[in-house]
């Protein structure tokens, strides 16, 4: 078996019309709550080979609420795109390969209830809510159409596959409707005959109504119906068949020529073994329908009782239907079905796949109408794991949909082998437990109270104990049975029993052989061995040592309890946790170290973990029970509280933990560090287990209805997040909106819970509304009986809406309540003001109350106290008795000498610590004179004051020394650190004092305290500035940060971290900072930066200001001014590139005169650019700055700034009388319009520079010899490719006028070839294409001389050298493409391969994906696997043909050849004439020589053979 990680996922949402849909290829997608879940089926799902071949492979996140409508586009070449309905009102169009939202709406008011994507329109969504409202929306243009048909609540819709405008939309009510919504949704049919709910709507496959025999009406076993009449003349008037199924157990067959019923099935009662629904119960039916494609006479339905049936419709009055799966029994759905969609897959299969209420995802072989495979799911919260001891690798699951999931994690033939256990459950699955030794045995406790035995093996209903608990019931164990008499005697006493502890505090042990009789409370015991006279704590969590010696219960309160069989004797008690205990695991005896053995994990509410190692007191077996309040390892990285622990059975002392947070983590325990984090899950994790077999392999689960198997080497995470990413991780988690708990009376006493609300305030003891967990998939309640009350005392009820509400408490959160059931009254309570009052006269507590107390007793007593005083006070000796009295009577010491006073003080002095009041005993000191040991025992119970420091001088220097100290690290403790670095600053600690402040990220105030009482150069100032800028530019705090650093006397990172945030604001002020302190080049770029920031938003004015911040951009200016002047010549002309809403300067609003002209008179006008050394000196910085080359992906405001950089060395040049720069720079410029794809800022620079061609800059250059001569005939040659193609855009036109190019004339005969160009935004290849066959004549155009002159001269264009350049260019590209995909390919196989036997690489990334393009008959070589040997040496020819080529050809870039050679040749076919015989002759050899390339192999064929393209 592979070890992929695998999903177990949500259940498939319940009474949705179209939930779940597919596509050809291979991809199924279903709609899981507020989610989509993708799953990949057939070949390219990579499954382990002998396995069902499907896979989870995603899921797309974004609705907040339920999902109740999913659809795919069915369109060749947009199968990646698909749209989602959802009760949040919006529906949303996702791109399932980047699992991102291409488009959305929220235009619905009322709940969606319909949603369907045209089969005939490539962008329209059609969806209906329950006012009756339909919403057409054309995601690509954003567009929408409101329809408001009928005033009824729409339950279906679904486009006709036939015509584009016809929509079938079904009514609760059972009435259907068929409307056209290009009439604004005029109805053509009004279908009358079901009374009840319209579940499916499917179209027939066929158009036209032969598919069917005729008159079925005459032979249904109702007759037809006949409808409202045809308001208009529509596109179904030549007839298609419409089925529709209804929750009054009809199927329904419409005519939609006729408007009437052709044909009625009446689903059968189909008993089944083991039972059935009874048909009757129209609650428990849900009619869905497939109409296969292929084969229109037969229908698909679902059944009563989750059957499929395929009727033949050639037969309808026999009823005639074939029942799927017939041969084998339990294949079929035992509830009933929702939705059915057909796929198939990359190897053609014909599949079928449909979701069901019993929460599975079938898929059914329509040849053989049998179950392929089943993907089960989950309706609930995974609120528990158990591997099996016994089974190795039997995984149960317990369920919150009231299931329990038996999961056979080693099976080979199915990654999803589940058996689903629901007899006797009827509640929430809440833990499970199974037995160490007996195979099969599962013990299970549920939500609310049950505790019951399954015996896995076999059918039988479970073993449920007599004996309920009152509560959840939170854990289940197995121990020996304690104590020995309580089972009976030594035959009826089984070796082990079953413990389980629930929601009232309260641990059962359970006879497993008789649990009909009475389970036993150990509390009882407890009490009786250890003779507890107090109440006993709230139990809440239980775990057995693996060798059943010892048993550690977890109470409310957060203390461990360790106990030691057979009489449960307490031997230990953990004092570690401070609140509820929800989890305790116990080492494994399995490793190297056995001492291991008797370490415990433990969690609870808060977030941190802690490991106690019990060998010492296991060994010693104490007499009395010993206290622990220190840990051995303390885990500390969660944010949340920890819900589950497990061991791994592979290592030693590591361990896996589930948190609230939403993530799961790996820990080395011994080290204390955290290995890996587990982020997968979209909810709180609930429960972990680590796989008995796989040292690699944890599941999990989560209140996101899931269950995962990860890989802990896998994980890109090591710890949990923290500090914003928790919170991130929070709100995804909780994306979903809460329900609005019913108000309920308080009740009289407050009853706390396990697991609190997530806001952790657990001391408000408030319980909140149990999560509605089933709201999304079971809103209609899975069980016949009523849902039972959630186990806490605030009882709110469960939402039934069909909304996902965010989990707000868990029933697994165990409750702690109090043993005694007896309502004690409460007092009343005095009004606010009273007791202010009270508080006021209340007087001052007596130092002395016990001598105060004794001189209050009886006056017998009073008159002995004076006797023995006076027995004391005037007897030279006493004896035994008398002085034994006096010690007695201790208050007498304040009438008797010093020493009796002393004793007296003492009794009083522990008076006051045993009732809490400890100031008071400090003063009893005080007075005693006793100073030092006053602070000694205020330091030893951290109970020192500001008034014992302040009284410590009296006792002397070292003593106030050592008192301040000691009260600084006591006020540590109580993270008061700013005022203990102020007593260390008393006492002239400042080094001290600076670094507790550092310490606890107190920066402000340490380096408030460091530069006033250090020097100025100490070396800790500048470290706390560093420390702080760092801090704080790690979290965002970009401009506090700069200060820090300027602090530090860093500059340089502070104009760095400035700019960090990269708006123009903080470019700007970063520049000024640089430029202040001396960093001219930091300065100079980050003014530049900031001037293209402007740059992107057309602020012009600021731009300018921004380059002006440093004198060195001086050449700058010029490049964005003749930007600015560019910008306004394209606005001029209405270009799309030219748009701005900003102003100009002054120097661009004019418009006279050449554009050359204009920018030189803005230079001089604006920089005072004039002289000739002022122009070099320009130049010279110009050209030292180099623009990277443009693409297609270069943006355009990025592209134009970068052509006016080349476009100003040209004016620059021109000033300069440098011809031979001015030519290579307008060619620089050309080629980057080119090469990014921008045909009109090409020929815009050409009409700005060149308006008269290039004869001028010929005559400037000296004769042939100039070395720019090249780059001369490359700009000719852009020049004439521009005007080629401004020529063939003339032509296609069916009316041209006349243009420079153009001369309209009167319609000719069409010539052979006539034809019309795709579109003037078409690539050359593509728009060159054969011709339309059948088209009408053309007109006749013909060139005007200056066209002509340029068709001639496009002979330069037809260059072999370069056409052979570029063919060796091309194919040395699609070599290393071919290697590229190659070695992709290799690695993903490597990758994807499983560790039982994997397919072929290539095969499987094959499978990958989602629908590979069909094979053209252009492109047999391609199919053909070629070799490496044969890539190498076609790279190596290429490499020596190109290098035979001299540089001049190679430097400069020239027109695409073959391109220019197609268009030619296809101007000549719409202008016969215009174009030379010898023209084309030598076009047609170059396509032949050069044109073997894919690009070119198709429009190659076409013209060069003559014949049609494929």
């Amino acid at each position: 078996m592979g070890q992929e990680p695998r999903t177990l996922p949500p259940s498939p949402n319940w009474y949705c019309t179209r939930c779940s849909d597919a596509v050809p290829g291979g991809l199924f997608g279903f709609a899981a709550r507020t989610s989509v879940f993708l799953v990949r089926v057939g070949p390219g799902a990579g499954a382990v080979p002998g396995t069902p071949p499907f896979r989870v492979v995603g899921e797309l996140v974004g609705h907040t609420e339920r999902v109740s409508g999913f659809a795919f586009s069915h369109h060749p070449g947009q199968y990646n795109l698909c749209a989602t309905s959802s009760d949040d009102g919006t529906v949303r169009i996702w791109n399932v390969d980047t699992k991102a939202i291409v488009s959305e709406h929220a235009l619905h008011q009322q709940t969606i209830t319909a949603l369907h994507w045209s089969p005939r329109v490539k962008d329209l969504i059609v969806s209906g809510d329950e006012k009756g409202v339909v919403f057409c929306y054309w995601f690509n243009r954003k567009d929408s159409q409101h329809l408001f048909v009928e005033p009824r609540t729409i339950f279906c819709l679904t486009c006709s596959p036939h015509h584009e405008d016809v929509v079938a939309i079904g009514y609760k009510d059972g009435m259907v409707v068929v409307i056209d919504i290009s009439k604004k949704g005029d109805v053509i049919h009004r279908l009358r005959g079901h009374d009840d709910e319209i579940h499916s709507i499917a179209w027939c496959p066929l158009p036209g109504e032969e598919c069917l025999p005729g008159n079925q009406e005459e032979n249904s076993e109702e007759p037809g119906i006949p409808n409202g009449k045809v308001l208009a003349q529509t596109p179904v008037t030549e007839g298609c068949y419409l089925a529709t199924g209804s929750k009054d157990q009809t199927i329904r067959i419409w005519s939609c020529s006729r408007g009437r019923g052709v044909m009625t099935l009446k689903l059968p009662f189909l008993k089944r073994r083991g039972g059935g629904v009874d048909p009757a119960v129209k609650e428990r039916l849900w009619l869905t329908l497939y109409w296969p494609e292929n084969q229109p006479t037969q229908l698909v339905s679902s059944c009563f009782g989750g059957e499929l049936l395929l009727w033949d419709l050639t037969q309808s009055w026999r009823r005639k239907y074939t029942l799927f799966s017939t041969a084998s029994e339990g294949q079929n759905h035992s509830r009933i079905v929702f939705n059915l969609c057909p796929l198939q897959t990359e190897d053609g299969k014909q599949l079928l796949l449909s979701t069901s209420m019993d929460r599975d995802v079938k898929c059914w072989d329509l040849a053989t109408l049998d179950c392929c495979w089943t993907l089960p799911s989950l309706g609930g919260f995974a609120y528990s794991l158990a591997f099996s001891p016994v089974d190795t690798g039997c995984l149960a699951i317990g369920v919150g949909d009231g299931m329990i999931r038996v999961w056979n994690t080693l099976s080979i033939k199915n990654n999803y082998d589940v058996r689903n256990f629901w007899q006797g459950v009827k509640s929430k699955v809440t833990a499970l437990c199974w037995h160490p030794d007996k195979e099969g045995c599962l013990a299970f406790g549920t939500d609310d109270g049950k505790v019951g035995l399954y015996d896995t093996y076999s059918n039988k209903p479970p073993q449920i104990s007599s004996t309920y608990h009152k509560k959840t019931v939170y854990t289940l164990a197995w121990g020996p049975p304690v104590p020995t008499m309580s089972l009976g005697g030594e035959g009826d006493r089984p070796s082990l029993t079953l413990y389980s502890c629930g929601g009232e505090g309260v641990v059962l042990q359970h006879n497993p052989w008789k649990l009909s009789g009475e389970a036993f409370d150990i509390n009882r015991l407890i009490r009786d061995t250890n003779s507890v006279k107090y109440k006993l704590p709230v139990h809440t969590e239980i775990s057995w040592k693996a060798d059943g010696k010892i048993m550690a219960l977890g109470n409310e309160d957060g203390s461990i309890e360790i106990f030691q069989v057979p009489n449960l004797k307490l031997i230990c008690t953990i004092q570690q946790h401070h609140k509820l205990v929800n989890a305790i695991a116990w080492h494994h005896e399995l490793g190297s170290q056995p001492e291991l053995s008797c370490l415990m994990a433990s969690g609870s509410n808060n977030a941190v973990i802690y490991v106690h190692n019990l060998k010492a007191v296991l060994d010693s077996n104490p007499e009395s029970p010993v206290t622990i309040t220190e840990p051995y390892r303390t885990l500390s990285g969660h944010t949340a509280k920890i819900t589950s622990l497990a061991w791994s059975p592979h290592h030693d002392g590591r361990l896996v933990s589930a948190s609230y947070d939403g993530t799961a983590q790996v820990w080395d325990v011994l080290r204390e560090e955290p290995l890996c984090n587990f982020r997968g899950h979209r909810g709180r994790l609930l429960c972990v287990a680590w796989s008995p077999l796989d040292p690699d392999c944890i599941y999990s689960g989560a209140d996101d209805f899931c269950v995962y198997k990860w890989l802990p080497s896998m994980q890109d995470h090591s710890r949990p997040p923290q500090g914003k990413k928790s919170i991130e991780l929070e709100k995804k988690r909780l994306s979903q909106p809460k329900p609005k708990p019913k108000k309920k009376k308080k009740p009289t006493l407050r009853t706390p819970t396990r697991q609190e609300s997530l806001d952790g305030n657990e001391e408000d003891g408030k319980d909140l509304a149990e999560p509605a967990e089933n709201g999304v998939s079971d809103q209609d309640g899975e069980e016949d009986a009523p849902e039972p009350e959630p186990p806490c005392v605030l009882a709110a009820t469960v939402s039934r809406e069909p909304v996902n509400c965010a989990p707000v408490t868990s029933s697994l959160e165990k409750s702690k309540v109090t043993m005694n059931n007896k309502v004690t009254s409460a007092k009343k309570e005095l009004p606010k003001e009273k007791a202010d009052a009270l508080l006021k006269k209340r007087k001052a507590r007596s130092m002395l109350p016990l001598s105060t107390g004794l001189d209050h007793r009886p006056k017998e007593e009073l008159h002995r106290d004076c006797l023995a005083l006076a027995t004391a006070k005037h007897c030279e000796e006493l004896n035994k008795d008398v002085s034994a009295d006096l010690e007695e009577r201790f208050h007498l010491g304040l009438f008797t000498d010093r020493a009796a006073l002393y004793r007296m003080m003492d009794a009083e002095g522990k008076g006051h610590l045993d009732n809490g009041h400890p100031e008071l005993f400090h003063q009893l000191m005080l007075w005693k004179g006793d100073l030092a040991g006053v602070l000694r025992s205020a330091a030893e119970r951290g109970e020192l004051t500001d008034s014992l420091v302040a009284m410590a001088p009296v006792a002397g220097y070292r003593v106030w020394q050592w008192a301040v100290e000691a009260f600084a690290k006591q006020l540590c403790f109580q993270d008061q650190h700013v005022k203990a670095a102020s007593h260390l600053l008393s006492i002239h600690k400042v080094y001290e004092a600076v670094e507790l402040l550092k310490a606890h990220h107190a920066y402000r105030e340490a380096i408030a305290v460091a530069k006033a009482r250090l020097r100025p150069e100490d070396p800790v100032l500048k470290d706390l500035y560093l420390t702080w800028g760092t801090i704080l530019e790690r979290d965002g705090h970009y401009a506090v940060a700069a200060k820090c650093y300027l602090g530090a006397a860093s500059p340089y990172d502070a104009a760095k971290v400035l700019a960090k945030k990269g708006d123009a604001a903080s470019l700007r002020t970063a520049a000024e900072l640089a430029g202040i302190v001396g960093e001219e080049e930091l300065s100079a770029s980050l003014a530049l930066r900031c001037a293209q920031e402007l740059l992107l938003a057309r602020n012009w004015v600021g731009a300018q200001e921004a380059l002006q911040l440093h004198a060195s951009l001086q050449s700058q200016r010029l490049v964005f001014c003749l930007l600015e002047l560019l910008c306004r010549h394209l606005e001029e002309k209405q270009l799309p590139e030219g748009r701005s809403s900003s102003s100009y300067h002054t120097w661009a609003s004019s418009t006279d005169g050449p554009f050359v002209q204009r920018v030189t008179a803005a230079w001089r006008s604006g920089f005072g650019l004039d002289t000739p050394e002022q122009y070099r000196a320009a130049f010279e910085k110009l050209q030292n700055i180099k623009c990277p080359s443009a693409t297609s992906n270069t943006p355009p405001r990025q592209l134009l700034l970068h052509v006016c950089h080349d476009l100003a060395l040209v004016v620059l040049s021109l000033q300069l009388a440098s011809w031979d720069d001015a030519v290579r720079a307008l060619l620089r410029a050309v080629v980057q319009s080119y090469d990014a794809g921008s045909f009109t800022v090409m020929q815009e620079v050409y009409s700005a520079f060149l308006p008269d061609g290039c004869d001028h800059l010929r005559d400037k250059l000296h004769g042939q010899q100039s070395p720019a001569e090249p780059a001369l005939r490359s700009l000719e040659a852009f020049l004439t490719y521009g005007r080629l193609y401004e020529i063939w855009w003339a032509l296609p036109r069916p009316c041209p006028e006349a243009s420079r190019w153009v001369r309209a004339a009167h319609p000719a005969p069409c010539v052979e070839h006539g034809g019309q160009a795709d579109s003037a935004e078409q690539a050359a290849p593509e728009a060159a294409a054969q011709p339309e066959p059948g088209r009408g004549p053309e007109p006749d155009c013909r060139l005007t001389e200056e066209g002509q002159r340029v068709l001639s001269a496009c002979g330069e264009l037809l260059s072999e050298q370069h056409a052979s350049l570029q063919d060796a260019r091309r194919t040395v590209a699609e070599v290393q493409e071919t290697l590229a995909e190659m070695i992709r390919r290799h690695q993903k196989s490597q990758l994807c391969r499983p560790a039982a036997g994997a397919p072929d690489g290539e095969a499987a990334q094959e499978a990958e994906q989602p629908h590979a393009r069909p094979p053209s008959p252009c492109k047999e070589e391609e199919n053909e696997p070629v070799s490496l040997p044969e890539l190498t040496r076609r790279l190596t020819a290429a490499n020596e043909r190109m290098a035979k080529f001299p540089d001049s050809v190679k430097t400069w870039s020239f027109p695409d050849v073959l391109e220019c050679c197609l268009v030619l040749l296809h101007v000549s076919s719409l202008c016969p004439g215009c174009v030379t015989l010898e023209t084309q002759r030598q076009a047609r050899e170059l396509l032949q020589k050069y044109g073997s390339t894919n690009a070119y192999r198709r429009h190659c064929r076409a013209f060069c053979t003559g014949a049609p393209g494929p």
